[in-house]
């Protein structure tokens, strides 16, 4: 399956219980705030701990703007991962939708 886009703004309607939310953003940035249940796999960390993510079920995938959650997006696909949507827009459309 190729990778989904959707936007971020609308990340509810995608989450159910076997859903993986993962931010592949750096600690740093997790730390200033991220989606709730998101688990933080840095994008240069990601294939190390690929074994930490199960192929059969929904990865949703976060940045700050869409662009490093994208890449993670494609290389998941690329590994055979099934059902990958990148969260279009990242965290910096959720903050200024928020003020």
């Amino acid at each position: 399956m190729a990778v989904r886009e959707h936007p971020v703004t609308d990340y509810r309607a995608l989450l159910a219980d076997d859903i993986q939310l993962v931010d592949v953003r750096e600690p740093f940035e997790v730390g200033t705030g991220t989606l709730p249940g998101a688990v933080n796999i840095p994008l240069g960390e990601l294939p190390a701990r690929v074994g930490e993510l199960d192929p059969a079920r929904r990865v949703l995938l976060l940045c700050r703007s869409g662009n490093r959650s994208g890449q993670a997006a494609q290389w998941l696909a690329a590994q055979g991962f099934g059902d990958v949507v990148n969260l279009a827009g990242g965290m910096s459309v959720l903050e200024s939708v928020a003020r």
